[in-house]
């Protein structure tokens, strides 16, 4: 009992003794840290003195990037601070390489959407809308905005804007930058209509050159796609200036520019007589050759393989095949080009090219009423075209020229050609009534051009 006692006390002693002990610690540790808190605040108002010193004698120096900013206090002593900035993203412009390709040109009122995705099913590489009146894209006609619509299976695809003044422009090429999806766009200086040349666009913009320069510019500006230029020769065939404009648009260094289309014949001559293909040969090679050159895409009566051959073999113009009513009056002209050889094609390929036109306009303007007369309007428009192509098995001397119309009681090989080689519009309505069904009472069609009408 003794022993079990003696135990006991010792215990109690040393469980005594070690909080004796740990009490001691804990008194060391709060000691200690007292002494670092009072060692910061000491250092951090040492800081602020010194920061408060330094306030008066900063100086900031800004790079490009990164921005670094110089400090220098009193004692001489420099802190130099770098700060990394975002960089402003810049506009990437895409290439489009017009070379060895075949560019369908915008062609008004015919050259529609539909009308496009048969030029696409024949072999057409690049396309472009019809010409949109910026002003009217600008005040939001809907009629309008439907002319830059685009298809899937156009794969290079651009718009052509007229415009009469700079500010014009570069307003509508700041919404179409924002709203569409557009390979490149097309300025358009060769419209012959009177509308459009009294508001000082199309033909007339090649008289003003600050207007040109401006619109230029400031399309460059607003635009990450490229710029491309139609224009005729001149304003009348006797002074042609074309040659001196393209000069000056080379001295201009407009950013982005791509190409310059000449149209071979001026605004007075409309449509009549031939493209002068020397006359675009020589504005091709009327260029500065101390600076960079501008490709020069020439553009009228292309209507054969043979022909394009020999436009190819000319010096200092692009080999892009730049096609308008040689399209229209043969759809099939791009393969034609692309293998070389005068396709003799029935009246049945081309009665299932018409059919492919219907469906591919009742799934554009729609299959209502309204849509089937827009399709049935759109359809003579072509048909107006179209009676122009005389067969290869029935023509004397090849190659047909553009200019070119079948005699007026020539008869094909079969009553279907016989029937699409007529020059009556009451022909044409028929073709549609084949495809659409009858005309309503009191249905009315005149071609634009006005060549032929329907009461």
């Amino acid at each position: 009992l003794e022993e079990e006692e003696k135990k006991k006390k010792k215990k109690k002693e040393e469980e005594e003794e070690k909080k004796s002990d740990d009490d001691n610690d804990g008194k060391e540790d709060t000691n200690t840290k007292e002494e670092e808190g009072t060692n910061q605040n000491e250092n951090m108002d040492v800081d602020d003195k010194t920061n408060d010193e330094n306030k008066d004698t900063t100086t900031t120096t800004t790079t490009n990037n990164p921005t670094t900013t110089t400090k220098e206090n009193k004692n001489n002593v420099i802190m130099d601070v770098i700060t990394t900035t975002t960089p402003l993203p810049t506009k990437t412009r895409k290439l489009i390489d017009f070379r060895n390709k075949i560019y369908i040109a915008p062609l008004t009122t015919v050259g529609n959407l539909p009308f496009r995705r048969i030029m696409k099913h024949y072999g057409a590489d690049i396309t472009c809308g019809e010409m949109a009146v910026a002003t009217n894209l600008l005040q939001g006609g809907s009629s309008e905005w439907a002319l830059l619509k685009r298809h899937p299976c156009e794969d290079v695809f651009g718009v052509q804007i007229a415009a009469g003044f700079p500010d014009q422009y570069t307003r509508c090429a700041e919404v179409l930058e924002r709203e569409c999806n557009i390979d490149f766009i097309d300025l358009n200086l060769g419209c012959p209509i009177d509308l459009i040349n009294k508001s000082g666009s199309g033909a007339a913009l090649m008289l003003h050159k600050k207007r040109l320069k401006g619109s230029l510019e400031g399309i460059a500006k607003s635009l990450s796609c490229p710029i491309t230029v139609k224009m005729r020769t001149g304003w009348d065939e006797k002074t042609p200036t074309a040659h001196e404009l393209v000069r000056s648009i080379q001295g201009w260094e407009i950013p982005g520019l791509s190409a310059v289309m000449i149209h071979g014949r001026s605004r007075l001559q409309r449509y009549t007589k031939y493209a002068d293909w020397n006359y675009i040969e020589k504005v091709a090679t009327n260029q500065n050759p101390d600076m960079s050159q501008i490709p020069i895409i020439g553009n009228g009566d292309i209507f054969t393989y043979t022909q394009f051959e020999e436009i190819k073999k000319r010096h200092g113009i692009e080999s892009c095949a730049m096609l308008a009513r040689g399209a229209l009056i043969k759809p099939w002209l791009p393969t034609e080009l692309k293998e070389r050889r005068h396709w003799d094609i029935s009246a049945s390929e081309r009665l299932d090219m018409l059919k492919d036109f219907v469906k591919f306009g009742l799934e554009h303007w729609g299959s209502d009423q309204q849509g089937v007369n827009n399709t049935r309007r759109f359809l003579l428009e072509w048909l107006s075209f179209l009676y122009r192509y005389v067969p290869v098995g029935l023509i004397e001397v090849l190659p047909q020229e553009m200019n070119h119309r079948p005699p007026t009681h020539m008869c094909g090989r079969s009553d279907l050609e016989t029937l699409m080689l007529s020059r009556h519009c009451a022909d044409w309505i028929k073709i549609s009534e084949m495809l659409l069904g009858p005309v309503p009472e009191g249905f009315r069609f005149q071609p634009k051009h006005k060549a032929n009408s329907y009461k």
